[in-house]
């Protein structure tokens, strides 16, 4: 990747920050673009363009003058627990905004490699004991996941219909240092670590703990779009994912496990989706066949580190 320009939409989100340090590591230039009006401080990113990917104009102009080699496309409404109360807005950032990247692709940069980034969510339930494959049929139970199918079908038909380098990744779910509390761990992270301070009660409140995700690291799944980015076939399709189930009772039990308090469970109604899905597990069997890429990073070192996070962010009153 060295000597080359990679262009990342989201490159200020949460995956986006740990993609560029990969790429950046590799001697990669990375332009970064988002609707933040600049990039993180401390970014390795080499440039930066600031807009929103529901307009078609800018992104074309900035492919234009970037020239990028590749194309990491991370942009987007991540939360399924979000889309369920702005379904329109979650369709016009991860439809519409992956149309206009594919437009600006097709005109601006067709010999550009691009890796759109989807979702596991795009199955839907499965049935217990069982492991996604890129085979299985979609079928999204949230306006989240019904967009990632819908932008990941796009992509298919972009490459086989324009002849354009586009590789599509199916992230499961994936967690880390810098994640929102919106998200599952670093929100129950949060409420532990409010307890560990003396600002909140000793009680972690929780919603469906009997779902069962596949689970990796975020620095895994930055390896594994750096990975897909150098060794993926184009045209493929490529679950990221560990390959193993683990339910949110055993997250919860880890997290609590590695408190410096005593804390109770209470079920929370509000925490509950309209929509859930019991099982949803992906198989990593074509990834690591292509790339050689695999799950390094223990779940427990995982939350762990998410718990560090909380506690410099939580001092005592």
């Amino acid at each position: 990747m060295t000597d080359r320009v990679v262009f990342v939409t989201g490159a200020a989100g949460f995956v986006g920050r740990y993609l560029v340090r990969a790429l950046s590591q590799l001697g990669t230039r990375v332009v970064g673009f988002g609707l933040e009006p600049a990039p993180p401080e401390g970014s390795a990113l080499a440039a930066w363009h600031t807009a929103d990917l529901r307009e078609p104009e800018p992104i074309a102009r900035a492919f234009a003058e970037a020239e990028p080699h590749a194309i990491v496309h991370l942009a987007g409404q991540s939360s399924a627990g979000r889309s369920f109360a702005d379904p329109l807005g979650t369709f016009q950032a991860n439809v519409l905004g992956t149309w206009n990247l594919l437009e600006a692709v097709r005109h601006v940069a067709p010999r550009a490699r691009v890796l759109v980034v989807g979702s596991g969510e795009a199955y839907g339930p499965q049935p217990e004991g069982s492991r996604a494959r890129e085979e299985t049929p979609f079928a999204p139970a949230s306006p989240y996941a019904l967009s990632k199918a819908a932008a990941d079908a796009m992509a298919d038909a972009c490459a086989r219909g324009h002849g354009l380098d586009i590789v599509r990744a199916r992230a499961f779910s994936h967690t880390g240092p810098g994640q929102s509390p919106d998200f599952v761990v670093p929100g129950f992270a949060q409420q532990i670590c409010a307890a560990e301070a003396g600002r909140a009660e000793p009680v972690l409140r929780v919603g469906n703990l009997e779902v069962i995700r596949d689970l990796s690291d975020v620095r895994d799944i930055a390896r594994a779009y750096v990975a897909l980015l150098e060794r993926g076939r184009s045209g493929e399709a490529y679950n990221v994912c560990r390959g193993e189930g683990v339910s949110l009772t055993r997250v919860v039990r880890g997290l609590t496990a590695l408190a410096r308090v005593a804390i109770r469970i209470e079920p929370d109604p509000a925490r509950l989706r309209p929509a859930d899905v019991p099982w949803l597990v992906g198989d990593p069997t074509r990834i690591a066949r292509d790339t050689g890429w695999r799950a390094e990073i223990p779940l427990e070192c995982t939350l762990a580190d998410v718990l560090e996070e909380w506690r410099a962010r939580a001092p005592r009153p």
